[in-house]
């Protein structure tokens, strides 16, 4: 089985929900399995550490999971158009990998979920791409001819999944995002799996 790294954080659930279903679209593809993975918290006090594990929910991300998936599904929820704190610091830990060359030709995609449906949703994706781009990541996004994309009243973008959550984070993820993220996890274990043949 090849592995394909799920990495997101999540402060309401919602983006780890996404994780989830995408999750069930790589492992609907024979042969491609997923590895989810999260990342602490960013205090602003200097002495305040997360545990080692968290509570629950997915492991801690390592540079290892890096290094050893074949693609990369990368998710977080919107924070002023951009990806959060946490997110962008594990990515700017990743200086060795961009050295080695380790994620050069593998493919990515990214997923958000945002308070409401102009809060930055498309923004945040777009950032989210530039640190896999400098990374030499190929993009898989989500093309038109899924029928969801067409039909949505709710999240989804050419750029990869999203959903709106609501001012308060509750909205459920809709039908159609939920099939998004689906069909985004599918298309990137197919791209990985052809990939990773020709590599």
């Amino acid at each position: 089985m090849a592995d394909i790294l799920v990495l997101y954080y999540s402060t309401h659930g919602a983006t780890r929900q996404m994780a989830q279903l995408i999750a069930r679209g790589i492992e609907s593809v024979p042969g491609a399995q997923a590895r989810l993975r999260t990342v602490p918290k960013v205090s602003t006090v200097c002495e305040a550490t997360e545990p080692a594990v968290p509570d629950s929910g997915a492991p801690y991300a390592t540079h290892a999971d890096l290094q050893q998936c074949i693609g990369l599904a990368l998710g977080s929820p919107t924070r002023f158009g951009n990806m959060a704190a946490p997110l962008k610091y594990f990515l700017d830990g990743t200086v060795n990998d961009w050295l080695a060359g380790s994620l050069v030709g593998k493919p990515a995609c990214v997923f958000t979920s945002t308070g409401a449906m102009h809060g930055g949703n498309e923004a945040t994706l777009l950032s989210m791409m530039l640190p896999l781009l400098h990374h030499g990541m190929l993009i898989v996004g989500t093309p038109f001819t899924e029928l969801h994309l067409n039909t949505t009243a709710s999240g989804g973008t050419p750029y990869g999944p999203s959903h709106i959550a609501g001012p308060e984070s509750r909205a459920p993820i809709s039908d159609a995002e939920k099939q998004l993220c689906i069909a985004q996890g599918k298309r990137l274990a197919e791209a990985a799996l052809k990939l990773a043949v020709v590599a």
